[in-house]
């Protein structure tokens, strides 16, 4: 806690992606546009994955908690972003910006691990098909997400400790949106090495982790794919992973290109890319899984065939 004492820095200016006025104004724009779709489109999936009981299944139920994590993750950081745009102020308080990383950290590991449970799922699926449902008991789809989330929460909580430890001086301005953790640290007049080397060590770990069981269960499902005689049993077993392979694409894509690298080197172009999968993944989850996925739009038109078929005037049969 001497860290904190220490700290000179009461509050942090987010700078935003661009700096100028009038360029905020149209990212503004586009940022709430985007946040609103997100919480719609993610509420709208596990809408139709609780009431529909056809997608209560092992495959669904971690798309529910993916869209889940994907609303949390955008309300930490988009609604401060727009509130300061809103007050004309940008400014976050250094406990803010402590809670922000925090929950930033959390819900970032937790989207990579849910698409590794996500990818294991696949594997039985595909591979094992006949033992699928002894496999993916719901006991142990809870158990592997719980898994996740105690995870998640260890290794933010290390970052963010490791983070309040940190002296920061007079420099408090940060080129960002949110409190990213690579630009706060550059900001810090502490020597951030044990940090770095977390960063690398631990959060190598944590993000290989489940990156690799992805691959290797894609590995598997390619190489058993190949050995089915039926093409139509061929198309049907790669479409089922189509989405996630989309899904998969984008958040890691983005993750390798920034995170991969010293604090140090950190950029504006890897501020850029953050917007990639901190706000648009999370928007473009619903709609790519939604719209590749039969059993999702079957639910959804279920549902909207049971509320335009709700007698909305129910005297006037009374009456007659």
């Amino acid at each position: 806690m001497d860290g904190v004492n220490q700290t000179t820095v009461m509050e942090f200016l987010l700078l935003g992606l661009t700096g100028q006025s009038d360029q905020e104004e149209v990212l503004f724009g586009l940022f709430l546009g985007m946040f609103m779709v997100t919480i719609l489109g993610n509420l709208i999936i596990i809408l139709a994955i609780g009431c529909d009981a056809h997608l209560h299944s092992p495959m669904y139920f971690f798309l529910a908690n993916l869209s889940t994590v994907d609303i949390s993750a955008s309300s930490v950081i988009v609604p401060k972003m727009l509130v300061n745009h809103v007050m004309g102020s940008k400014s976050i308080s250094y406990t803010e910006c402590m809670v922000q990383i925090y929950f930033f950290i959390t819900f970032s590991n937790m989207d990579g691990f849910l698409l590794s449970v996500m990818a294991y799922d696949r594997y039985v699926a595909i591979c094992h098909p006949l033992h699928y449902t002894m496999i993916m008991r719901p006991r142990l789809c809870v158990l592997l997400v719980s898994i996740s989330w105690v995870i998640t929460n260890l290794h933010a909580l290390l970052h963010t400790v490791l983070m309040v430890r940190l002296t920061f001086c007079s420099q408090n301005a940060v080129r960002h949106f949110f409190c990213d953790p690579y630009p706060i640290l550059k900001l810090s007049c502490s020597d951030t090495f044990i940090n770095d080397l977390m960063v690398f060590t631990v959060g190598g770990v944590i993000f290989l982790t489940p990156f690799t069981c992805i691959v290797v269960s894609y590995i598997y499902i390619f190489s058993n794919v190949l050995k089915l005689q039926s093409s139509r049993g061929m198309k049907k077993a790669l479409s089922t992973c189509g989405s996630h392979l989309t899904v998969v694409s984008l958040f890691y894509g983005a993750i390798l290109g920034i995170y991969m690298h010293p604090s140090s080197t950190y950029s504006v172009q890897d501020t850029v890319a953050t917007v990639i999968f901190t706000v648009v993944t999370p928007m473009l989850n619903p709609f790519i899984y939604s719209l590749r996925n039969r059993d999702i739009k079957g639910a959804l038109r279920k549902i909207i065939l049971r509320f335009t078929s709700m007698d909305l005037f129910p005297q006037r049969h009374n009456d007659s």
